[in-house]
């Protein structure tokens, strides 16, 4: 039997997701889609019985959008969040905004591939003549983080999302779940692979196969040393979670002509 649980998701659609482009640290809200999914993410938990007693969003806003409302679903509104930007999707540098598939059919889809998925390749860094430069690092929310302005990256690998990730999941995270209480983590794609990557320890060369569907909920058991019992688990209707998933892997893929 498992000492502790907790569910690990992605958010739920996002506005650049259903345009395929690199969203990243530009603060986008849910697409219509992305808010059924997180609606129908609160309807599972709460008939699977799930009863959350602290939540950990990033600070971008559809991460918080996803939590509010599954919580609002689940009757759990009055849980506490908190925030923080270690939890913020990883930082594709000058590839922000750009069209994954349109990337493919200039740069071919196995550098896509690498540049998505990959655990220790760097995009290039962003500049302050990119066209989203001004909006992400004058943005307030990042005023109020606990790293200065200057420290903040320029663009990110997997392994730099898991480097900045970890002192928050064992100094925040870890002593809450550690005292008893039911933990929900509404993060994103590339957040959810680094947390996936420590806990379960999945190789450097494995990970590039991990791929997380949008909405989906994963549970995540683990004995009293955090170790997991088992492979992590998607919650909900499993044919549909597998056609979720390759439409994510599509996403970096040229896109056929229809004739």
């Amino acid at each position: 039997m498992s000492k502790y649980r907790l569910i690990l998701l992605r958010h739920g659609e996002g506005a650049w997701t259903k345009e395929n482009r690199f969203c990243s640290w530009v603060d986008q809200k849910l697409s219509s889609d992305g808010i059924k999914e997180a609606q129908n993410c609160g309807k599972h938990l709460k008939a699977l019985g799930f009863e959350f007693d602290l939540v950990f969003t990033s600070v971008l806003s559809r991460s918080i959008q996803t939590a509010w409302l599954i919580l609002e679903e689940m009757g759990q509104e009055w849980v506490p969040i908190q925030s923080s930007w270690r939890l913020n999707e990883r930082h594709y540098g000058a590839l922000i905004g750009l069209n994954r598939a349109e990337m493919a059919l200039n740069h071919g889809e196995e550098q896509v591939k690498i540049w998505r998925r990959s655990y220790d390749v760097t995009p290039p860094p962003i500049s302050e003549s990119h066209p989203y430069y001004e909006e992400i690092y004058n943005d307030r929310r990042y005023k109020c983080s606990d790293v200065s302005q200057d420290s903040l990256p320029k663009a990110e690998s997997l392994k730099d999302v898991l480097d900045r990730l970890l002192p928050y999941w064992n100094e925040k995270i870890v002593p809450e779940l550690k005292s008893g209480k039911m933990i929900l983590i509404s993060a994103h794609g590339n957040s959810s692979r680094a947390l996936l990557k420590h806990v379960e320890g999945i190789s450097d060369e494995d990970i590039i196969n991990v791929t997380l569907p949008t909405g989906v909920p994963i549970l995540l058991e683990l004995d009293e040393n955090l170790h997991p019992l088992g492979p992590h688990q998607f919650l909900g209707d499993q044919e549909a979670i597998q056609a979720a998933i390759k439409k994510v892997e599509d996403q970096g893929k040229v896109k056929s002509v229809e004739k």
